[in-house]
């Protein structure tokens, strides 16, 4: 889905104030449901979740997230939902044989760093990933389901939206009142700059936990010098085009979808036309490649991206403990 303009326009729009009674009752729902206790896996859960709907950078981390595990000595393998596919799981994500449709765009991606599966079932999901060798699982969304008990939740924040304006869905972003979920993590991950997430940040640090900044750097990422036409289906297609611009980047034309949208021939065909009309090359995200037919993707520049901690020895520390709990409490 898109998200509307009134959840980033503040507590008090007259259309969040209409649907707050509706957001109420979704909340508590949530709520109760967030608090139920989880089955136990057989290692350590490390989930990357949001308090928000939509994409605050939840892939970025756990690849991140991952890389410091493998230094620590860890076996990370990831587990996801596979939002957007259409199989169920337990499966073992194999990115030569599964497409986006089979399993979801995240999981493909994650897939290219370690072992991922994709379940619907995350008890039955965490259990496959320790017979593929996990010694972790790192846990792509999932904060607010309660099936799997997480030894270590982060809420993955984009600095630039925070948490909009404060309401539960359909009033605003939020999944589930923010006082009920932040007793279910154990750290922010900060990504960019923004008065939004500052707030946030600062309600973390009066609650006693830590708060890891970061930022999305740009790979091979040489634009300057031609006209673009970028397009792309994420939470935030507007990040994606500022970043580009960041790079010196010529964009002759921008077209944003809702996240994880599948794209169809008409698309693509408008697509194409309009990047010959404007005399532009096609450039979209990572995440948007993996749902484009291998034909087309012939023709569409890719921007790369890695999450980069400003400080992330903090992060390794909490991580390094979280790998040492007790198995007896299994």
């Amino acid at each position: 889905m898109r998200p509307p303009g009134f959840w980033q326009a503040g507590p008090r729009h007259p259309v969040a104030r209409l649907l707050s009674p509706l957001g109420a009752l979704y909340g508590a729902a949530g709520a109760r449901r967030m608090d139920r206790p989880g089955a136990h896996a057989p290692c350590p859960v490390i989930c990357l979740g949001n308090f928000t709907l939509g994409g605050a950078g939840k892939t970025p981390s756990a690849l991140a997230v991952a890389a410091i595990l493998r230094d620590l000595g860890a076996s990370p393998v990831f587990l996801s939902r596979g939002y957007g596919g259409r199989l169920p799981g337990p499966v073992r994500v194999a990115p030569a044989v599964h497409r986006a449709a089979d399993v979801g765009d995240e999981p493909l991606l994650l897939a290219r760093a370690a072992p991922a599966v994709i379940a619907r079932d995350r008890p039955a999901g965490a259990a496959l990933c320790r017979s593929l060798g996990a010694t972790a699982i790192v846990m792509d969304d999932g904060l607010q389901n309660p099936s799997l008990a997480k030894d270590l939740s982060f809420a993955v924040v984009d600095a630039a939206a925070g948490n909009g304006n404060g309401h539960v869905f359909p009033a605003g972003p939020l999944r589930v009142p923010l006082q009920r979920q932040w007793p279910h993590v154990g750290g922010v991950i900060l990504i960019g700059e923004g008065a939004a997430g500052e707030a946030v940040a600062a309600q973390a640090m009066a609650r006693g936990l830590p708060v890891h900044r970061a930022r999305l750097v740009p790979e091979r990422a040489n634009l300057a010098g031609g006209r673009w036409l970028a397009f792309a289906g994420i939470g935030r297609p507007e990040k994606f085009f500022a970043t580009l611009r960041d790079q010196d980047a010529v964009l002759a034309a921008t077209h944003a979808f809702p996240d994880h949208h599948p794209y169809r021939d008409s698309d693509l065909a408008r697509l194409t036309a309009d990047a010959d009309r404007l005399g532009a090359r096609l450039i979209t995200t990572e995440k948007d490649a993996v749902r484009l037919p291998k034909d087309v993707l012939a023709r569409v520049a890719m921007l790369t991206v890695r999450l980069v901690f400003v400080e992330p020895e903090p992060l390794r520390r909490q991580l390094a403990a979280a790998l040492s709990s007790s198995p007896e409490t299994r």
